[in-house]
């Protein structure tokens, strides 16, 4: 199958599956609240707050990772949007500015990722969790360095540039990669997968090279933000002691937010190979208010 009848196929499906979501969240929703087991909450974790930044920054600090302040610069971020040129991109094309959704929040990731991995013409670049993001052919554009997207959404397999299949289970050999990134990505990881994807991150990178996580999302209770509407049948095995934070018209299933006790046992305790640094982001509302990124994760293999 060619790549214009893949993109016309997963159109297609993607259509259909909005309509029965509407469907689901207009008359429904509540129904599938109700079968959700407790503790849930009507509503979203509500991280965006300094008080909570403060709380887990004290968390991190207390149980001994290593923590470092990171003050965004505004104007080398506009100097990145111009190189970035997203208005280029589809998604991303408006007049005046960016088409999408969070067009500052996303676009500040892929900016301070591209920061926090350094990237250099050698690099050899995945973007786990990709789908049609830019940002691995404007890391190509940028810095020169070797690209490749990754989604479970493409069958497994290497095809150019797109890797498929399961981010635990990567078709790729050992020592694969230099750099790894996942943008708003890595909450999406359900049950144990989180930790199984630390693995597997471990087996394609090379000696030093790095993992970045971003926003790395930390709240001051262990939970999970769900919309119940879209679930699939038989619902999800949510962690016992995850609170369920649930919100109608919200597009996601599943978005976990890490304390600093979970974080510690599920990434610390599993990611032996790597020296961790977690990044306090500043001054990201001056960027814009709508920004939300609190926290970003780098690991480094040793």
């Amino acid at each position: 199958m060619s790549v214009k009848a893949e993109k016309s196929v997963r159109h297609t499906t993607a259509m259909y599956s909005f309509m029965v979501s509407a469907f689901k969240e207009r008359f429904l929703w509540e129904f599938y609240y109700s079968g959700l087991r407790n503790p849930k909450v009507r509503g979203a974790v509500p991280h965006d707050y300094l008080k909570v930044h403060q709380q887990v920054l004290a968390g991190l600090k207390e149980n001994g990772f290593s923590v470092e302040t990171y003050p965004i610069d505004v104007d080398d971020y506009q100097s990145y949007l111009d190189k970035a040129a997203y208005q280029t991109f589809p998604n991303y094309r408006v007049a005046g500015g960016g088409g999408a959704h969070n067009f500052v929040e996303k676009t500040l990731e892929h900016y301070l990722a591209s920061k926090l991995l350094e990237f250099n013409k050698d690099d050899v670049y995945v973007d786990v969790g990709s789908a049609d993001s830019p940002a691995p052919e404007i890391y190509h554009k940028i810095f020169g360095a070797t690209t490749f997207r990754q989604d479970i959404m493409f069958p497994r397999a290497v095809r150019g540039n797109v890797i498929g299949g399961d981010a635990c289970d990567m078709p790729l050999e050992a020592g694969f990669a230099t750099k790894i990134g996942l943008h708003c990505s890595f909450e999406h990881f359900e049950q144990n997968s989180d930790v199984k994807f630390i693995g597997e991150a471990s087996r394609i990178l090379r000696k030093g090279g790095k993992l970045c996580i971003l926003p790395l999302y930390m709240f001051s209770q262990y939970a999970v933000q769900t919309n119940p509407a879209a679930m699939p049948r038989g619902g999800i095995p949510f962690e016992k002691d995850a609170t369920l934070y649930c919100v109608k018209g919200w597009s996601s299933r599943h978005n976990r937010f890490y304390d600093v006790p979970h974080f510690g046992s599920r990434i610390r305790n599993n990611a032996n190979a790597f020296n961790i640094t977690i990044y306090a982001l500043e001054n990201q509302k001056k960027v814009d208010p709508a920004c939300y990124m609190k926290f970003a994760a780098v690991l480094e293999k040793k």
